[in-house]
């Protein structure tokens, strides 16, 4: 019995092992982040325009009250941000941002 769990432990281990990367992989692996951050927007303008976060799917919310927004259907991330709101300077660029004007309406939408 003590000779089967010791195999079997003996193949688990083996089964889990990788093979060590090399220096091809790694080189690769560099690369492609490399091509990942220099396709990834920037600045919020770029994120914008490219409707990194979905917006375009939410412009109708432009001019509309902010109090009837069903948070619910936006994105996990999104913002309802309303001017005297404090939000974080942190970029994200997929993440929507819902700027709300001092009359209570949607203004604008933003990826950042």
């Amino acid at each position: 019995m003590r000779f089967l769990t010791a195999a079997i432990l003996a193949l688990a281990a083996v089964a889990c092992m990788q093979s060590p990367q090399t220096y091809r992989d790694l080189d690769k692996l560099g690369r492609d982040y490399q091509r990942e951050v220099a396709t990834t927007p920037q600045t919020a303008a770029e994120a914008t325009s490219r409707d990194s976060c979905g917006a375009g799917r939410f412009a109708h919310l432009v001019g509309t009250p902010a109090a009837q927004i069903d948070r619910a259907t936006l994105p996990a991330r999104a913002r309802v941000i309303t001017p005297d709101m404090m939000v974080t300077q942190d970029f994200s660029p997929e993440r929507l941002n819902v700027m709300v004007g001092n009359d209570g309406k949607v203004g604008s939408l933003a990826c950042y």
